[in-house]
């Protein structure tokens, strides 16, 4: 019993071999972050299935707007994490608490305002996004339904990344894994039996992830050894805001540039047609288990980095860089491989078996997936790489550069790509077109990234938080 709750405690990667701290927090992560895609997978998979490929299409093309309009929790959450790792790692009870209470509170804040924004902006950019009009009122639908209970979904990614900051990944794996479960009993009772279609789908994830969040906290209320949740806690206070803010948005300013680039881009998607748009919205699901591994090993990269900086542990930051990259790449390779292996059968998932389209949308699907499996592996250096500034405090070298890639080079490659290769036969342009520049982009930033991971930057940050934090630490215990 005791070693089950060793398992689903916070976890201090300060000591031990980098490589192992790094594995024990990013296998749950990974095992988290799958079940977070299971969600919006098996939600295409009842539409498709169930309503049809017009209504898969609708879901996802829901994605770069919600993604855009949470950038800012997802800032709050990324400078959440980071102060609570580097807290945590500096045994810093006192401001760990605050940091908590701190983003709770401001969460609340700024997720009621994100919720009106999307309900009452939805139609109105999905038409300027020129939505096709055979799933205008799906795309709509989905979307307001899903802001409509945002706050449950935004509390469980903030409460997560909290539980992560301290190193315990278990326990949000385990609260997820149980949301997802319940997410796949919702949709298919809510769209087969009730048959609500798109709608159904949007209510199942809002009641799955709300009842994730709920579990979240309930965690951390439990966890009063570590830290306190108070009333004096909750209240906000302008240097623990201000501490949040400049770490977090960098992050946030990132998830609204690569949202905005993909808006910029989907009027060229949009003109391909509804199957077209099916099969995105099948390759969109399917190379995000690819991107998995990425984005999970990003998150401990930034808490093992985090936690080593708060505890003054300089020795151990190269040591865990090096590794972390290493192990990231060889597991992206490895699901990269299955995926195209495989690949056929799962976007066959999607799809009924008498679909009039399905041959064209699973055929010229793994042609797109075979384009962007080299991307897949530039995308797995780029975010570890990007992890590893983060956790030193340098939050602003990644968002440059994503705004680089994700903009000044994605934006512009991709309409010029499109006019090179429109012809009679494509008169909207190749459609692998967008795929190419994808692989161009991700590669370009992992090149990039690179040359700003040797430059050092981040190194000189993390100097300059040990020694404030070594100082804190000091004076605290004097």
């Amino acid at each position: 019993m005791q070693n089950i709750r060793t398992l689903f405690s916070p976890r201090d990667m300060t000591q031990g071999a980098p490589w192992k701290r790094i594995l024990e927090f990013s296998i749950p992560m990974l095992l988290g972050n799958f079940a977070q895609q299971l969600y919006n997978t098996v939600d295409s998979i009842v539409v498709g299935q169930y309503v049809g490929s017009n209504a898969l299409a609708a879901v996802g093309r829901a994605g770069p707007m919600l993604n855009f309009l949470l950038a800012l929790l997802v800032g709050i959450a990324a400078g959440a994490g980071i102060l609570v790792s580097q807290y945590f790692g500096a045994k810093d009870r006192e401001r760990l608490s605050l940091a908590i209470g701190n983003c709770l509170t401001l969460t609340a804040i700024v997720s009621l305002v994100v919720s009106l924004l999307g309900i009452f902006l939805a139609r109105p950019l999905m038409r300027l996004l020129n939505t096709p009009e055979e799933i205008m009122d799906w795309s709509v639908q989905y979307i307001q339904i899903l802001f409509m209970g945002i706050t449950g979904s935004i509390y469980y990614n903030i409460l997560a990344g909290v539980l992560r900051g301290m190193g315990d990944s278990l326990s949000a794996l385990g609260f997820l894994l149980l949301a997802t479960i319940l997410n796949i009993v919702l949709d298919l009772w809510f769209v087969i039996s009730f048959q609500w279609g798109v709608g159904g789908v949007a209510l199942a994830t809002v009641l799955s992830q709300s009842i994730s969040a709920v579990l979240c906290f309930m965690k951390l209320r439990r966890m009063k050894d570590t830290f306190l949740i108070s009333r004096n806690t909750l209240k906000l206070q302008k240097d623990m805001v201000l501490d949040m803010t400049r770490l977090g948005l960098p992050t946030g300013i990132t998830q609204a540039i690569f949202s905005v680039a993909m808006i910029l881009v989907q009027p060229l998607q949009n003109s391909y047609g509804a199957d077209y748009l099916a099969m995105s919205t099948i390759i969109i699901r399917v190379d995000g288990f690819a991107m998995l591994p990425s984005f999970s090993f990003a998150q401990a990269m930034t808490t093992y980095i985090g936690q080593n900086v708060g505890g003054c542990k300089e020795d151990r930051l190269h040591r865990g860089a090096r590794q972390g990259i290493v192990i990231a790449v060889c597991v992206v390779a490895a699901l990269t491989a299955a995926i195209l292996i495989f690949g056929r059968e799962i976007m066959g998932l999607f799809l009924d078996d008498a679909a009039p389209n399905r041959e064209y949308i699973i055929t010229n699907g793994m042609k797109m997936m075979r384009i962007l499996a080299l991307g897949y592996l530039g995308m797995a250096f780029l975010q570890a790489l990007s992890g590893i500034m983060r956790g030193a405090g340098d939050t602003w070298t990644p968002m440059v550069i994503s705004v680089l890639i994700s903009v000044v080079l994605r934006v512009p490659l991709s309409y010029l790509l499109i006019n090179l290769t429109r012809s009679a036969q494509h008169p909207n342009g190749a459609e692998e077109a967008l795929f190419i520049v994808l692989t161009i982009v991700w590669c370009t930033g992992a090149l990039i990234n690179w040359i700003a991971y040797r430059r050092g930057k981040w190194r000189l940050r993390a100097q300059q938080r040990m020694n404030m934090m070594c100082q804190q630490s000091s004076d605290m215990n004097g």
